[in-house]
């Protein structure tokens, strides 16, 4: 939380633009879309963000072949577009980097596919406001409604496969690590080096793993998910490359947490 009159003071020297100002002692909460072919879809998204409770949408197109930046462009929100693929990771780094440049105090990650229920922002950034969480996680399984959201069966498999050796390792109790719909405090994001961390979809558990080693807290609330034609989605075989790291990020974290050899992921 940064509403001290310490904090103020700081903000009213920060470069914002005079609207920012005015909200400068209330906590900003940021929404980042990190978007690839989103155009059909980024509108539902952006239509049922709740936006008494969010001071700005940021979205970081990774150049992509549709028309999502000129749907985008029609919104009230803030556009970067990356003159070409970084990958899924590397989105990630410009949407917190640029939403902490903006003032955030918490940082959603939304995806533009309209997978997620956007409606649920109040409860993802309620743990964080209170003090309680420094992460929060909208999991799929919370309920047990990944199925019935049409999660497709090999990845339920693979999903709660990892999810348990995750646990084993870092010694947690999550329903799930590999959800795209987060909440991160700014003290978070400005501690964890997640500038090191992948450009590729293991990004995600990367930053999970460097939340445990370095002692944040996780919370999770339930989400229903969708899945249809439009929803984003990663293949097979780059489903068995993020499973592939998943496990390596594990042998990382293990090595790294007894000493054995320090990753560059686990120095602050």
């Amino acid at each position: 939380m940064t509403n001290s009159a310490t904090d103020c003071k700081i903000r009213e020297t920060a470069d914002l633009p005079a609207q920012r100002q005015a909200d400068r002692c209330e906590p900003r909460v940021i929404v980042t879309m990190p978007a690839y072919n989103a155009a059909r879809t980024l509108l539902k998204t952006f239509e049922e963000i709740p936006k008494g409770t969010v001071s700005e949408v940021i979205m970081v197109d990774d150049c992509s072949k549709d028309d999502t930046v000129a749907v985008g462009s029609t919104l009230d929100i803030k556009i970067i577009r990356h003159p070409h693929n970084v990958g899924y990771g590397g989105n990630q780094k410009t949407c917190y980097l640029e939403a902490l440049r903006d003032g955030a105090d918490v940082v959603i990650m939304l995806h533009p596919d309209y997978q997620y229920d956007p409606r649920k922002i109040p409860e993802m950034v309620a743990p964080i406001l209170a003090g309680q969480a420094d992460i929060v996680l909208g999991s799929r399984f919370l309920g047990g409604g990944a199925l019935k959201g049409g999660m497709p069966v090999y990845k339920f498999i693979a999903n709660r496969f990892l999810t348990t050796m995750q646990n084993l390792v870092l010694g947690t109790r999550l329903s799930e690590f590999h959800t795209g719909y987060r909440a991160y405090s700014r003290r978070f994001l400005e501690q964890v080096p997640f500038l090191r961390n992948s450009i590729a979809f293991v990004f995600d558990a990367e930053i999970l793993c460097q939340a445990v080693y370095f002692n944040f807290r996780i919370a999770e609330i339930g989400v229903e998910t969708r899945y249809f034609a439009e929803a984003s989605s990663i293949n097979f075989w780059n489903s068995v490359k993020y499973g592939l790291g998943v496990l390596g990020t594990l042998v990382k974290y293990w090595c790294a947490r007894n000493g054995l050899l320090q990753s560059s992921l686990f120095r602050s």
